[in-house]
């Protein structure tokens, strides 16, 4: 798998609307798909597959914040390695709060399938919208 077409699978799970953007991300990760959030991250540790992914990290994500995304400013895509970079916005429902923060999500592929997902994120901002 080329580094463009790598590079076009993860646009994909961000340039769409929420909806397209999570059935483009489910399409594209590998059965045993690791992906770490941050330490210091409310969501923080690895969890592996699809389900544990969606049940600790995105379903959290929504039924937490309201308008939670990730603005992607620029990509990087070296083979199997792609890095989207940008900033995560969104407003706390439990303050109300919100914030930006800066993030770096670092992709490992295999086979046109997401294998690895490591985020790299300014967690301070996002617990800052967290605490009353």
């Amino acid at each position: 798998m080329s580094k463009h077409d790598n590079l076009a699978i993860i646009r994909a799970t961000y340039e769409g609307d929420s909806e397209e953007n999570g059935r483009n991300l489910l399409a594209a990760l590998a059965p045993d798909a690791a992906w770490t959030e941050a330490a210091g991250f409310p969501y923080a540790g690895t969890f592996v597959g699809a389900d544990s992914i969606i049940a600790n990290v995105f379903s959290r994500l929504a039924s937490e914040w309201d308008g939670y995304r990730a603005a992607v400013d620029r990509y990087f895509a070296d083979g199997d390695h792609v890095i989207a970079q940008g900033f995560y916005h969104g407003v706390y429902r439990a303050t109300g709060k919100s914030f930006s923060a800066a993030f770096a999500h670092v992709y490992t592929l295999r086979d046109g399938k997401i294998v690895r997902f490591e985020q790299i994120v300014d967690s301070a901002k996002v617990r800052e919208a967290m605490q009353p």
